[in-house]
């Protein structure tokens, strides 16, 4: 189904807001890449505090991209520990004893210089009026863009976060605790994006350190506000819902969710429930 037909579906209002809090892609293309691909579709905010990764955003971004330099976390000033990978940096210190039961992570974590910094809420950015869809990944950091962001949440609908089996840093939350805070702000968890497996030191096969085992490191995983509870949304946020859940994630069925409701609502045409899959059928 092409998105253009699906948007016609649809009708939005206004384009979809993107915010991404540690952007620098590290790990590939973020999952709203085909939604930005579609041009004029959506509208990206992220945020990189390392000057590197920040440029090479900026020199690459498109008409309606913007990146901001601010760290986002609950308002405090901080240290950034900038480590060997720059995947490992963040606003906690790397756990020593847990990177070296995880072989290579012990220097994959090692502090190489230390940075104050100043952070900012989630809730304290005035260039997000609307935010229909977060993708953060700040290497342990979530727990306090999530609990100092609750007012700018309030109006999402979907969340990309990674989450903790074995925190890597010190007093990191676990995936336990995210998952109990973002229950309380009305999302629920829909699908894991990637999950991460890594093998226990000090066994390593083939003389490959990456090659991983059984044991459950981390994941992206992926939030919506409760779709059993229709009543919290308004329609807006169930086509927002309905275009990232089709797009970035081919949750046709969640999609599919969000139309019937929009249709029980007399904001789309009678017929709607019935188009939809026609439309998927025929890609």
């Amino acid at each position: 189904m092409s998105i253009k037909n699906l948007l016609q579906l649809l009708k939005p209002v206004r384009l979809t807001e993107i915010v991404d809090i540690g952007a620098n892609p590290i790990d590939g293309e973020p999952p709203y890449r085909p939604m930005m691909a579609a041009k004029h579709l959506c509208r990206v905010t992220g945020f990189e505090p390392q000057q590197d990764a920040l440029n090479a955003l900026l020199t690459k971004k498109g008409q309606n991209e913007r990146y901001l330099p601010y760290a986002i976390g609950n308002g405090s000033e901080q240290t950034l520990n900038i480590c060997q990978v720059s995947g490992m940096t963040s606003l906690l210190t790397p756990d020593k004893n847990m990177l070296q039961t995880f072989g290579i992570f012990a220097e994959f974590g090692r502090v190489i210089e230390q940075i104050p910094i100043s952070t900012r809420t989630l809730d304290s950015i005035d260039e997000i009026v609307h935010l229909d869809y977060l993708k953060i990944d700040i290497q342990g950091g979530e727990m306090d863009v999530f609990k100092h962001g609750r007012q700018k949440l309030a109006q999402t609908v979907a969340i990309q976060t990674e989450i903790s089996f074995m925190p890597l840093y010190e007093n990191q939350p676990t995936f336990a605790e995210i998952d109990a805070e973002l229950r309380s702000q009305g999302f629920v968890p829909h699908c894991f994006a990637a999950m991460k497996n890594w093998i226990i030191s000090p066994l390593v096969i083939n003389n490959n350190p990456r090659i991983p085992l059984n044991q459950l490191m981390e994941a992206d995983m992926v939030y919506v506000r409760d779709f059993t509870k229709p009543d919290s949304m308004s329609n807006e946020q169930l086509k927002h819902l309905a275009l990232i859940s089709h797009i970035c994630y081919q949750s046709f069925d969640l999609t599919m969710r969000c139309v019937q409701l929009l249709e029980q609502r007399g904001v789309l045409a009678k017929g709607a429930v019935e188009r939809y899959p026609q439309m998927i059928s025929n890609e």
